[in-house]
């Protein structure tokens, strides 16, 4: 049996899940798992459900669509792996660890390319038999380079672009190009320490708590709905340089923790913030 996920964003209504479910049953699939969520202050209704069965995809959404709200929003997709693209510039320590579950099989993705505009990264990437494709950004103007990469992009036609500590900021053109299709990853010292070396400041501060945030972006730098977050606790023992180890290690498991939501599909873009079904 095939199995799809069914996601649902609407009005709240009584009923809402009882009139599913009798669409469900009418068109004899079963129902594997399911999540639901209102926002009492919004009035907005969530939800996510796992189907198997044999689909008629254009029947069912028709049919689904007649019992609920006017301006609901419903998609329907098999459940499988998603073509996806990676960014990166210099730093290893994201893209090896999306590399090595990769190749273990904890993604449920396939990696069709690595992007960057340095060099540094692609005996990395090919020891890994995933193509490097090395777009430099020198003596070029930024609208010029990002025409560029995405040309190199819509090649694959990925679902989601995941931003790997790419340190290049994203014009409003190219964030428009994908809208709700791109994935980053920082460390959460932002805005307090800016610059080049933020464990350092971050040190001299006594900071105690070091974090990392996964969200979508937007044309709004590093503001764009959160998607994971996870913190590491340190303390005056820690060199600045110990912080930065364990920067690096909670910026893996942010990063592959909102990954693994996107494609399982359980984030609803709701304003500016999510929900995780």
């Amino acid at each position: 049996m095939k199995e799809f996920i069914l996601l649902i964003n609407t009005s709240d209504e009584i009923g809402l899940v009882y009139n599913v479910s009798k669409v469900l049953y009418a068109n004899n699939l079963n129902i594997i798992q399911n999540s639901e969520y209102v926002d009492q202050n919004t009035n907005k209704f969530f939800m996510r459900t796992l189907i198997s069965g044999n689909v008629d995809k254009e029947l069912l959404l028709k049919e689904l669509k007649k019992v609920l709200p006017l301006t609901s929003i419903v998609t329907l997709n098999k459940q499988n792996k998603k073509d996806i693209v990676i960014m990166v510039t210099k730093e290893s320590h994201v893209l090896g660890d999306l590399l090595i579950r990769y190749i273990d099989g904890e993604l449920n993705a396939n990696i069709k390319a690595v992007i960057s505009n340095h060099e540094d990264l692609k005996s990395l990437v090919e020891k890994f038999d995933i193509p490097y494709y090395h777009i430099s950004s020198t003596e070029m103007s930024r609208d010029e380079h990002e025409k560029k990469v995405i040309a190199k992009i819509d090649e694959f036609e990925p679902s989601l672009i995941v931003l790997a500590k790419y340190m290049r900021i994203l014009t409003p053109s190219f964030v428009g190009n994908y809208s709700k299709k791109i994935l980053n990853i920082h460390h959460s010292f932002l805005p307090a320490f800016i610059g080049a070396n933020p464990y350092k400041q971050a040190h001299e501060r006594g900071v105690k708590i070091i974090g990392a945030t996964a969200h979508y972006v937007t044309n709004d730098l590093d503001e764009g709905p959160i998607i994971s977050q996870n913190i590491v606790r340190v303390d005056h023992n820690y060199t600045w340089q110990d912080m930065r180890k364990a920067g690096v290690n909670v910026e893996k498991v942010t990063l592959s923790n909102a990954l693994e939501l996107l494609l399982d599909e359980r984030v609803f873009i709701h304003g500016n913030k999510t929900v995780i079904l």
